[in-house]
């Protein structure tokens, strides 16, 4: 059996190398759409992804990663809070941080509370 080779011809090795090409072409195209869209507004970002089939996303890229690099923003430990607004829980109306700094002392508390 070590006698037994299996040899491509030359167009066969120019068509699976051609294909190889346009492959790489598409995915690297497809993580630069993923790339661009993770720093567009969460609002943008959750529109793209409701419409992507997940496991192409979850398994062909490096998802976390990514998604880690996207959002790690640039402030350091003291930085003031970038300036946003907010709607009202009652829905009358927008806060505006900035605003609200104006008037008084804030602190912004950022997690989540699990109640069982």
């Amino acid at each position: 059996m070590s006698g037994l080779r299996f040899r491509l011809s030359a167009r066969v090795r120019k068509l699976l190398l051609s294909l190889f090409a346009v492959v790489m072409v598409v995915y690297f195209a497809f993580a630069a759409f993923i790339w661009r869209t993770m720093h567009q507004p969460p609002e943008a970002f959750g529109r793209v992804m409701a419409n992507m089939p997940r496991p192409v996303v979850f398994l062909f890229f490096p998802f976390e990663t990514l998604w880690t690099r996207a959002r790690a923003g640039a402030l350091d430990v003291g930085d003031p809070a970038p300036d946003f607004s907010l709607l009202k829980v009652d829905k009358s109306g927008s806060v505006q941080l900035s605003v609200l700094n104006k008037q008084q002392l804030i602190v912004l508390v950022f997690g989540s509370t699990v109640i069982a």
